[in-house]
C-alpha cells in the first residue's frame, strides 16, 4: 500500500521512510536510512520484512558491474593514432581519432601510435657496447666492430599486430617491435658487411654500407609483412676491435697521407701539364713560321735568280757589269774607306778628317789586359787610335 493513502499508517505527518515526524532533524542516523531502506524493499530491520531485501547487494553490485563495464567499452583515439578492434581475438575493424565503443569483455581494442618515429640501437644501447651484435667479419676476413641507429614508423597497424606477435607494441608475447627490428637490422648489416671488405668500410664506404642496409632490411620486414618502414638508418661506428686499434689507426693515417699526397701530385700535373702543353705548341707555331720564312725567300731567289739568267742570256756584258756594280755596292756600304775619283770631279778636292769623332774616341778607356805588381791587379788600358780616313787617288786610270 503506497505510504500517502489513507490507512497506511502514515498518518501523523510520517515520511515514507518510516522515520515520523522527522522534520526537524537535519542529520538522521546512518543506521536509521540504511534500515528505511531495507524496509523500502521490502524488508525489515532485522532483514525478516520481506525477499526483497536479499537483493539491494545484488543490485548495488550490479551498478558497480555497469559501470566498470562503460570504462573498458567506452574509449578515446587521440589523434595521430589508430586503434585495432577484436572480437573474440578475430579481426573486427581499424578506427581512427575519436570516441569508440566496444562491447567488452567480447571485443577489445588496440591502441597505437602510428606516427611517431622510434629509434632501434643495434650494437649498442646508450653508452654502452653490446659486443655479440657489434662484431662482424667483412669480405677480407677482418673483424670490425659495428654500431648502427635505425628510425621507423608504423605503415599497417593491421599487419603490425598480427604478424609480429606484439599485439600491444609492449610485451604480450614477450617479444618487442624493437627486437623484431633490431634483430632483422642485424641480420641485414653483417650481410652487407660481410661483402664489404674493412678498409672501404672504415673509409669512404660507409654511404654504401648505410644505402645497401636500409634496402636489405626494407625487403625483409616486407617479405613478413610487419607493416613497419624504415625512415632512416646510418652507422653511428665503424672500427676495428680494442685489441687492434692502434694498429688500425696507422693504417687509417697512412691511407689518408697517401691520398693526400696524390691528391697535391695530382694537382700538380693539372698546372704544368697545360704550361707544357701551350710552351710546345708556341714552339711548333714558331718552327711552322720560320718554315714558312725560309720556303719564300728560297722561292724568291730562286724567281730572282731566273729572272736574271734570263737577262743574262739576252745582254752577257751589261749583266756582268750590273752585277758587279750591285756587289759592290753591298760589299762597300758598311766601309769606313772613302774613295775618290778626281778624274770625273773637280781636281781640287777638299778633303777633311772626322774632328768630333776623334775627340769623342779619345775619352774612352777600355780594359785591355791585367798584370799583378806587389799582389794587386792593376788594370792596364789603351786608347783607341784615332779614326782615319784613307783615299786612293786614282790618276791616269792608274
Amino acid at each position: 500500500m503506497p505510504w500517502n493513502e489513507p490507512g497506511s499508517g502514515n498518518s501523523g505527518g510520517r515520511d515514507p521512510w518510516g522515520n515520523g515526524n522527522n522534520r526537524g532533524n537535519q542529520n538522521p542516523d546512518i543506521d536509521q536510512i540504511i534500515d528505511n531502506v531495507r524496509k523500502r524493499f521490502g524488508g525489515g530491520r532485522n532483514g525478516k520484512g520481506g525477499r526483497g531485501g536479499m537483493f539491494a547487494p545484488y543490485l548495488l553490485a550490479l551498478l558497480v558491474l555497469l559501470g566498470y563495464w562503460a570504462t573498458q567499452s567506452v574509449y578515446q583515439v587521440d589523434e595521430g593514432h589508430q586503434s585495432v578492434e577484436l572480437r573474440f581475438g578475430k579481426f573486427k575493424q581499424t578506427v581512427g581519432a575519436g570516441l569508440k565503443f566496444i562491447v567488452w569483455p567480447i571485443e577489445e581494442k588496440i591502441v597505437i601510435d602510428t606516427q611517431q618515429v622510434r629509434t632501434v640501437e643495434v650494437g649498442y644501447r646508450g653508452n654502452a657496447s653490446e659486443p655479440k651484435e657489434a662484431l662482424m667479419l667483412t669480405e677480407d676476413q677482418n673483424i670490425v666492430d659495428v654500431t648502427m641507429a635505425v628510425q621507423y614508423t608504423i605503415k599497417s597497424i593491421e599487419d603490425l599486430v598480427f604478424n609480429t606477435g606484439d599485439l600491444t607494441l609492449g610485451q604480450r608475447s614477450g617479444i618487442g617491435i624493437n627486437d623484431v627490428v633490431r634483430s632483422a637490422t642485424e641480420s641485414a648489416l653483417r650481410e652487407v658487411v660481410g661483402r664489404t671488405e674493412m678498409d672501404e668500410l672504415l673509409t669512404t664506404g660507409r654511404a654504401v654500407v648505410d644505402s645497401e642496409t636500409e634496402s636489405l632490411l626494407q625487403v625483409i620486414l616486407d617479405r613478413y609483412n610487419y607493416g613497419i618502414q624504415i625512415e632512416s638508418i646510418e652507422i653511428q661506428d665503424a672500427k676495428p676491435p680494442v685489441q687492434v686499434r692502434d694498429a688500425f689507426d696507422d693504417v687509417v693515417k697512412a691511407d689518408q697521407d697517401r691520398e693526400k699526397l696524390k691528391n697535391q701530385a695530382e694537382a700538380y700535373a693539372k698546372q704544368i701539364v697545360p704550361n707544357a702543353r701551350g710552351e710546345a705548341a708556341r714552339i711548333l707555331q714558331e718552327a711552322e713560321a720560320y718554315k714558312a720564312k725560309i720556303v719564300a725567300e728560297a722561292t724568291g731567289e730562286a724567281e730572282r735568280f731566273s729572272k736574271i739568267l734570263e737577262e743574262y742570256q739576252k745582254a752577257p756584258a751589261i749583266t756582268r757589269k750590273r752585277l758587279y756594280i750591285e756587289a759592290m755596292e753591298q760589299v762597300l756600304a758598311d766601309s769606313s774607306k772613302v774613295m775618290i775619283d778626281q778624274e770625273s770631279g773637280s781636281g781640287n778636292s777638299l778633303m777633311y778628317l772626322p774632328i768630333d769623332k776623334i775627340i769623342e774616341n779619345k775619352g774612352q778607356v777600355r780594359p785591355r789586359n791585367t798584370s799583378r805588381e806587389d799582389g794587386n791587379l792593376i788594370p792596364q788600358t789603351t786608347t783607341p787610335p784615332a779614326q782615319t780616313t784613307s783615299s786612293t787617288i786614282r790618276r791616269g786610270g792608274r
